[in-house]
Parts: C-alpha cells; sequence; structure tokens
C-alpha cells in the first residue's frame, strides 16, 4: 500500500476477510489481519467460522465463495473441493492450466480463458460485491479508521463495528 500510494504510514494497516450472507448482507464472519499477511491465506478462516458456528437445527451450507484475485492459490481451491463449495475466485492474468494445478483450478482457468464474461454469468460473480457494499457501509457509519491504537483492540473496534452494522441491517430490514 505505501508503494502503490506513495504514502508513508508509520502505524500500517489493517485488513479484513468477511463472509457475506448476499441475501441479507449480513456479515457473518470477520478476520482481521495486518498488511503483512496475504489475502489468499486467509479465505479459510471465514469459510470454517460459518460452517463451524451454525446452530445444528439451521446448519449452513456454503454453495459458493466469490472472491478476487487475491485468493487464487491451489491451497484455497484445494480446501473448496474438499468442502464441496464452488469457487468463484477470479483467477490471476498470468495463469495457465498445469497438471500441478489443483483438478478444480485447472477448470476455473479454461473457462475464464475461454469466455470471462460467460464465467462472471454463471459463477454469479457480480454478488462479489455484496461484501463490498457492506465494507462501503461500514466505511460511511463509522468512518475508515479506528480510534484505538493497539492491534488487538483494533480487532475488537472492527467487530463491535460489525456487529452494530449487522444490527442495523436487522432494523431496517424488520
Amino acid at each position: 500500500m505505501n508503494e502503490k500510494w506513495n504514502v508513508q504510514n508509520k502505524k500500517g494497516y489493517f485488513k479484513i476477510s468477511v463472509a457475506v450472507y448476499i441475501k441479507t448482507k449480513e456479515i457473518l464472519a470477520l478476520e482481521v489481519t495486518d498488511e503483512k499477511i496475504h489475502d489468499s491465506k486467509m479465505l479459510r478462516k471465514p469459510v470454517r467460522h460459518v460452517l463451524d458456528n451454525s446452530s445444528q437445527a439451521n446448519k449452513a451450507k456454503i454453495k459458493a465463495v466469490m472472491a478476487d484475485g487475491a485468493y487464487d492459490s491451489n491451497t484455497n481451491f484445494r480446501y473448496l473441493e474438499r468442502k464441496r463449495i464452488r469457487p468463484g475466485i477470479k483467477i490471476r492474468s498470468n495463469s495457465i492450466v498445469s497438471i500441478r494445478n489443483n483438478r478444480l483450478r485447472s477448470k476455473e482457468v479454461r473457462l475464464q480463458k475461454e469466455d470471462l464474461l460467460k464465467w462472471k454469468k454463471k459463477r454469479k460473480y457480480g454478488h462479489r460485491w455484496m461484501a463490498e457494499t457492506s465494507f462501503s457501509s461500514i466505511k460511511r457509519m463509522f468512518g475508515e479508521y479506528t480510534s484505538t491504537t493497539k492491534f488487538h483492540n483494533m480487532i475488537k473496534e472492527m467487530m463491535i463495528k460489525v456487529s452494530l452494522y449487522n444490527l442495523f441491517r436487522r432494523l431496517y430490514h424488520t
């Protein structure tokens, strides 16, 4: 971020990875990391959180995961394949079909290289914007920054903001 925007931020920044229920835009899982952790390492935690924290009576079934190219990795495709979750992960532009790739990832590479627009429609990739809408709403409601300075307190503050966001969504839609 510092290199991209030529900003010298000594504190760094944090990133959030979320699982959003696209029908209600409710945030079901939140993971906060610092800028040193790559996005591709963060796909499993929100997915696992949703699967593990649903009640027996209301067992969550994740049909698909929509994610941008930062989440494109063989590890993530293997994980989704094991969980029987359809990937909606945009591949990196330099991706190739390879026998070393996960079978599911190779299939996605082939489909996206053949016709990206068709792939987006088939995978409903546009639904990924529901997560972006949630981020935007939180930023508009609470601002882009945290008032705390210690990382563990920043995590707590983000959890409070997400909880309030979810509460406001429920109140507004009832």
